[in-house]
């Protein structure tokens, strides 16, 4: 049996509504069409924020924020567009550091190593084919970045504290007992980490963007692969590679050199045998050592180098309390580096 619909004439249908009822349809219609209209702005918009690409032989300028490196190639979120940009690093690009109240570095040529990701950079230099900005200079301010990452540290720090105690008021509230058991455990963890931070912070007086990398090292960032690594230990109270490091050193310059892209990071430490001051520089000393043997042996290129920083007795490997424990955390940690993305073809 054929069945049959009746459809009421819209104007009919329209006729027989309240006259509220027919204000709050016009008034849904028009949210629609507000909405719909603004998602296309929306949309539009960040198309327009996508990649920016420089003018093939052109003079260009890009300020912003470093957020990730591809061995030579730096992209980096343009701080007024919202764009992401290539800019590319060669040897004569001439690295400037703005120093505002701390030394960025212990050993002042590697200004080129310290292009990692969260450095805010102003870059200066002529576009390519490809749509990147070759770099003639780039200059930095090492200060805003270390306040930055400490500030970020701080902000994830505080939002965790918040939250824990957020979920042991709620429990609480469930049952008193286990709430007190959280709460004597979050606090137990707020003192360790309030202890961190005191220990932190004696260090940023003196070197604060080397404490800044070690709350974020490059390593750590999920976009990046660890091709190979290798730990370089040293004699107490030395910075001097002996044959066993070198050794290791030209067998990881090795196998870095046959990758695409490649990057290196270096961190330096010390066992907490004398002053934290004498440890850091120390530590400092030996990423310098090994940064210059790569360098000047094995032709590793300076830009390939990610911030070689030393981290003084912070991050210790073992114990200090005996000669062996010790030992092991007179080291440099190298790692090659190679991006994700660009590993998987993307």
């Amino acid at each position: 049996m054929t069945r049959f619909k009746f459809v009421m004439p819209a104007s009919n249908a329209l006729a027989t509504k309240p006259k509220s009822t027919q204000m709050e349809s016009w008034t849904a219609r028009t949210l629609r069409a507000f909405i719909g209209a603004a998602l296309v702005l929306t949309l539009a918009s960040t198309a327009l924020a996508g990649n920016s690409q420089i003018t093939d032989d052109q003079k260009a300028k890009i300020t912003g924020t470093i957020i990730s490196r591809d061995g030579d190639l730096v992209k980096v979120t343009n701080k007024k567009t919202g764009s992401t940009a290539t800019v590319v690093i060669r040897d004569n690009t001439k690295i400037e550091r703005k120093s505002f109240k701390h030394q960025f570095f212990v050993h002042k040529d590697m200004d080129v190593t310290a292009m990692v990701p969260g450095l805010n950079i102003k870059a200066e230099g002529i576009g390519n084919a490809k749509g990147q900005l070759v770099a003639k200079t780039i200059s930095f301010v090492p200060d805003s970045f270390s306040v930055e990452v400490a500030e970020e540290q701080q902000i994830i720090a505080n939002q965790a504290a918040a939250a824990a105690a957020q979920t042991t008021a709620q429990q609480g509230v469930q049952q008193a007992q286990a709430a007190q058991v959280s709460a004597n455990y979050a606090q137990t963890s707020a003192s360790e980490a309030g202890a961190k931070a005191e220990d932190a912070g004696e260090l940023a007086v003196y070197n604060a963007e080397d404490i800044a990398l070690v709350n974020k090292r490059v390593s750590d960032l999920d976009e990046y692969k660890i091709a190979g690594e290798a730990g370089i230990y040293f004699q107490s109270g030395q910075s001097t590679l002996d044959a066993a490091a070198k050794a290791d050193l030209d067998s990881l310059a090795s196998s870095a050199k046959g990758l695409d892209n490649y990057m290196i990071e270096i961190a330096g430490y010390a066992s907490s045998s004398g002053s934290k001051q004498f440890n850091q520089k120390l530590s400092a000393d030996r990423a310098a050592a090994v940064t210059h043997y790569l360098m000047e042996k094995q032709n590793v290129p300076m830009r390939r180098i990610l911030a070689p920083a030393g981290y003084g007795a912070t991050h210790p490997a073992a114990t200090n309390n005996d000669s062996q424990g010790r030992a092991l955390n007179r080291r440099v940690e190298v790692k090659v580096l190679v991006n994700k993305g660009l590993n998987e073809g993307e």
